[in-house]
């Protein structure tokens, strides 16, 4: 459930998982929905015949305000990126939060005092960065105001190309890279620093680019969706989701 998700991989993923584990009477749609229908969508997830979904760009926020219950954990950062129907009651955590964790594994990034962390933007998938960076040096730049409050300090966006020169970490959380554009320039990339973009592309994002150009330890995006969406499939389904046969869907 998003806006103007026609780009997005997860049900080419998430039916990959269901054929694979033999769950063969499942399925997984795009649900195109603006906002003032966010209400009557969640409404409908409350049907028998219904698992759950995904939340995505822009509804991760709203989204949380209608679910019956929240896990701690993404009430915190005020954004739900999975919801499960429990027998009509809905019931909404982040699977965002882990799969970044991951992220920041991979790339040796340790979470704490003496990480500078430069996240790109301020909704619900950077609200997931700030909660996986918790106890580090956090600092978001936005290209709108953003509410309600985040996880560290704020600044516009135009000041983000010398905080990313000195950052451990910088992570992309916003839709920029999709379409080509660069949100940070390649000479503005840190220094001696990692990079986790989560945009998604087939031939890789701009910014991913630039990063393996210069080194720098680096996560794209598909490895982030692929282990958000094997915790949500195992929410909906109570099996492990079958990670090989997802990420061969994803091609990546």
């Amino acid at each position: 459930m998003g806006q103007h998700i026609q780009y997005s991989a997860s049900p080419a993923m998430q039916t990959a998982g269901f054929r694979a584990a033999g769950l063969d009477g499942w399925s997984y749609e795009l649900l195109d929905v603006p906002a003032e229908s966010v209400p009557d969508a969640v409404g409908r997830l409350r049907d028998p015949g219904v698992a759950g979904a995904n939340v995505t760009i822009p509804h991760k926020l709203a989204v949380l305000e209608l679910c019956d219950d929240v896990e701690p954990q993404a009430r915190a950062v005020g954004a739900v990126n999975t919801v499960v129907n429990d027998g009509g009651t809905l019931r909404g955590s982040n699977t965002d939060i882990g799969a970044i964790r991951g992220a920041l594994t991979e790339v040796g990034v340790q979470p704490g005092p003496h990480v500078r962390a430069l996240i790109l933007g301020g909704g619900g998938s950077a609200r997931a960065a700030g909660a996986a960076l918790e106890g580090s040096r956090i600092v978001f730049a936005l290209r709108r105001p953003a509410h309600p409050e985040l996880p560290g300090d704020v600044v516009d966006w135009g000041e983000r190309d010398a905080l990313a020169r000195d950052a451990d970490v910088l992570i992309n959380a916003t839709p920029l890279g999709r379409s080509g554009e660069e949100p940070v320039a390649p000479a503005n990339l840190p220094r001696a620093g990692a990079v986790i973009d989560l945009v998604y592309t087939p031939a890789g994002t701009p910014l991913q680019r630039a990063a393996r150009d210069a080194g720098l330890r680096t996560v794209d995006g598909w490895s982030v969706l692929l282990a958000q969406g094997a915790a949500s499939f195992k929410a909906w389904t109570g099996v492990e989701a079958p990670i090989d046969e997802m990420r061969a869907a994803l091609g990546s």
